[in-house]
């Protein structure tokens, strides 16, 4: 990986992705989406990043990495599921389906981890000991290995919470077959994700998967797959020494981020500090660090000094000439 001269910061962060161009615009955390009448999606990933329900910084070439990372792993995996992607006109760019949403996200876990309020050793340095429905023992330390993998499920909205299997179904969010047919799905990404992820020195500690419902009923998996927003990582190597010494696994996530923060507020009930460039430039190495070793490609810099809003334009220009007459 080179890592040349790019510029000042602000002029490698796509931080606003709408075109006036494009119809019924829509803004998440991190990424910019817009649903056209032929029930296509364009979702841009932005160099925004979240954490704690909430936007903290941009991140140069974030937006870039998460894309690039999806569509490998939506690559690797679609035996196992069908997923939204149509096209990428775009590194920052997907053209996917527009689909019928679960209300639900599947976490699926390997690890005693976690750093925000719905992460299991968050609930269980609390002292809870029934954690989405998974019974567990007292003595368990910080980031040791799960007797076995689980699903820990969590609402959609503007603060996720905890949901259980019996709850999703009691609440008529998912039906029973619906359920068992996506959280048998959900683990089985996951094994693909684990057994990649340790062929290039990385475990996969813990992930999110987002699907939803074609117009047949097929379930599709969406958004984002094993990123280093959706997903932990830790560096195989160093683990278990670390673990030893009670320090914090070598992660190429954005636990990083959110440990820096934790480490000087509440990030939950106090104003968040600003955050200096030159920790927003050690995040994106490691994202990146994490694209190639996931990938085993290399990461491909956007031409020196031009703006990234104005490359992803021309290309959705050129992909939907439709709108940008």
């Amino acid at each position: 990986m080179i890592d040349k001269d790019q510029g000042p910061l602000d002029n490698r962060c796509l931080t606003d992705a709408q075109f006036t161009e494009l119809p019924k615009f829509y803004r998440g955390k991190v990424r910019d989406a817009y649903h056209l009448p032929d029930g296509r999606q364009v979702m841009i990933a932005t160099d925004r990043q979240s954490a704690f329900d909430k936007v903290l910084a941009a991140v140069p070439y974030k937006g870039q990495v998460l894309n690039q990372t999806a569509r490998f792993w939506f690559e690797a995996t679609k035996d196992i599921c069908p997923n939204h992607v149509l096209s990428y006109p775009d590194p920052n760019v997907v053209i996917a389906r527009h689909l019928q949403m679960m209300p639900i996200e599947m976490i699926v876990r390997d690890y005693m981890t976690g750093s925000t309020e719905t992460s299991i050793w968050t609930m269980y340095q609390r002292g809870e000991r029934v954690l989405y429905g998974h019974k567990f023992a007292d003595g368990l330390v910080k980031n040791q290995k799960l007797p076995e993998t689980i699903l820990t499920p969590t609402t959609k909205g503007e603060r996720d919470a905890p949901i259980t299997a019996a709850e999703i179904v009691a609440e008529g969010l998912l039906t029973q077959e619906q359920w068992d047919a996506v959280a048998e799905i959900s683990f089985r990404l996951f094994a693909r994700g684990r057994e990649i992820a340790a062929k290039n020195g990385l475990i996969l500690v813990d992930t999110k998967y987002e699907f939803g419902f074609d117009p047949d009923g097929r379930i599709i998996v969406a958004d984002e797959l094993h990123t280093p927003d959706s997903s932990r990582y830790w560096k195989q190597a160093s683990y278990a020494e670390r673990l030893s010494a009670t320090q914090e696994p070598e992660g190429l996530d954005k636990e990083f981020l959110r440990l820096w923060v934790r480490e000087r507020c509440d990030p939950y009930k106090d104003p968040i500090p600003d955050i200096p460039e030159e920790t927003l430039e050690k995040f994106s190495q490691k994202y990146i660090a994490l694209y190639e070793a996931v990938t085993g490609q290399s990461f491909e810099y956007a031409e020196s000094g031009a703006l990234v809003r104005d490359r992803v334009r021309a290309n959705l220009a050129q992909a939907l000439p439709e709108y940008f007459n």
